[in-house]
């Protein structure tokens, strides 16, 4: 903390402070009241997101009459185009300074690093209902309504990748992997933490330092993880009896359906009508089968959550002891992602979906949500009791962020390009995924990354959204 970069971005920092309660003290009433409007509703979007709240609960929030909110704004749209543009360029401003400021050598750089974990993660947990309400909200709108906030995503995706662009050429980072990919790893696993992190239980900044040792050199204890006992397979959903008779195969075609608009569109802008559109299908035959949208999405978390565990499982299940630790952790991360990109539309569905989530369906899938993790937390502690993981990793957050990296990349990461020029494959992308987990993403002098399927040295990366 004694470093030049942070006494200059503490200063920065205290200036933008002061100049905000310039301009806050300076504000009419009318740019006050519009002002705890737009934190009204970002609030809201946090929390409740964007599809499920209306202008009348944002009146209410900023304690004003539903009506005097239209003197202020239009639409509930033009507040969200505010409060997602905001989101990020409060973001970005800081990220931007801290890496204008950033010295090249070896030491200072982990210490920057440090700090643009800290900043990212203070803004998205605790400073900016903003930013968490961009990153909670961004991946379930349409194309049209995120089209004039890529512009700044983007740029905020830029300063990182100077960042790290300038850390592999001073030698810091690994060369195997391009720094696009290495990007979205690092943005992935701390954009996830508003799913579970509880600021009220740790400091940001002890998540910070966590996540640090993670991402920078992994959880194998030596240079290189071994991998090569990695054992390849599909993945397979849990097994379920087929359906018999046609209103079995009717009612198992819905889920699907309903797994695939669920995915795509959220859970408040899934529909009974969308169902059974993606079913083609009368809507009215839907209630034949289900007696409303919520048993439907029901049923469709409670297998993709099912399917995950049933999968991984499985998978790990082909080790015997005593185990190769970094092949059974790599085939498990294996198993997770082809689940989510490929084996079971349900596993995604409920990814995908699963932040803005009625509280009530949460509860519902709590348990099979916690076997899940009590399933990583024994596989990853076992190998950490026979060494092969560091001592100083705690296992839950390491789990925890661990999952939360995986499970981001359904927003960025899109299989079905493989084969474009410049686009891995779901092997090729878990290889990465899963080499970085193991041994982060400072350089290291051995050969080589290890895993089969694994790209050739500086394969690009990809994006699917911005």
């Amino acid at each position: 903390m004694d470093s030049l970069i942070y006494d200059k971005y503490r200063q920065w920092m205290a200036r933008q402070i002061e100049d905000t309660r310039i301009v806050n003290d300076d504000l009419s009433k009318s740019e006050r009241t519009r002002e705890a409007i737009l934190a009204a509703a970002a609030r809201l979007f946090r929390y409740e997101g964007y599809h499920a709240t209306t202008m009348r609960d944002i009146a209410q929030e900023a304690g004003i009459e539903a009506g005097s909110i239209y003197y202020h704004f239009q639409s509930k749209d033009q507040m969200l185009c505010e409060v997602l543009d905001l989101g990020v360029r409060q973001l970005y401003q800081a990220v931007s300074e801290i890496v204008r400021s950033a010295p090249t050598s070896s030491e200072d750089f982990r210490k920057t690093f440090r700090l643009l974990i800290e900043t990212h993660l203070t803004y998205l947990l605790t400073d900016s209902d903003f930013t968490s309400a961009n990153i909670r909200n961004y991946p379930m709108l349409s194309d049209e309504t995120r089209a004039p906030h890529r512009e700044l995503r983007a740029s905020y995706a830029d300063a990182w990748g100077k960042f790290l662009n300038d850390a592999k050429r001073a030698g810091h980072l690994r060369s195997d992997i391009s720094t696009a990919v290495i990007r979205q790893f690092i943005l992935s696993a701390m954009n996830w933490t508003v799913e579970w992190y509880d600021v009220d239980k740790y400091p940001v900044r002890i998540l910070a330092e966590r996540m640090c040792k993670l991402i920078l050199d992994g959880m194998c204890p030596h240079r290189k993880a071994g991998t090569e006992g990695l054992k390849l397979c599909p993945a397979t959903p849990a097994k379920t009896p087929d359906p018999d008779g046609k209103a079995a195969k009717t009612r198992a075609e819905i889920l699907k359906a309903a797994a695939r608009v669920l995915r795509d569109n959220g859970y408040k802008a899934t529909t009974l009508r969308k169902i059974a559109e993606e079913a083609d299908m009368k809507a009215g035959s839907v209630y034949y089968h289900f007696n409303s949208k919520e048993a439907i999405v029901d049923e469709v978390l409670n297998a993709g959550l099912r399917d995950l565990l049933s999968g991984v499982e499985a998978a790990v299940r082909k080790f015997d002891a005593p185990y190769d630790h970094h092949a059974r952790i790599a085939t498990a991360i294996w198993a997770h992602l082809d689940f989510l990109f490929k084996a079971s539309e349900f596993t995604s569905a409920n990814i995908r979906s699963y932040g803005m989530l009625p509280n009530h369906f949460r509860e519902r899938h709590r348990g099979i949500r916690h076997e899940y993790g009590k399933l990583w937390d024994r596989i990853l502690r076992e190998a950490q009791d026979d060494g092969a993981i560091r001592s100083d990793i705690k296992i839950v957050p390491l789990r925890q962020v661990m999952l939360g990296a995986l499970n981001w990349t359904v927003e960025w990461f899109d299989p079905n390009k493989a084969g474009v020029e410049g686009y891995l494959s779901l092997p090729e992308f878990s290889s990465m995924l899963i080499n970085l987990l193991l041994e982060g993403i400072c350089n290291r002098e051995a050969a080589p990354s290890t895993g089969q399927g694994s790209p050739e040295s500086g394969c690009p990366g990809q994006t699917r959204r911005k």
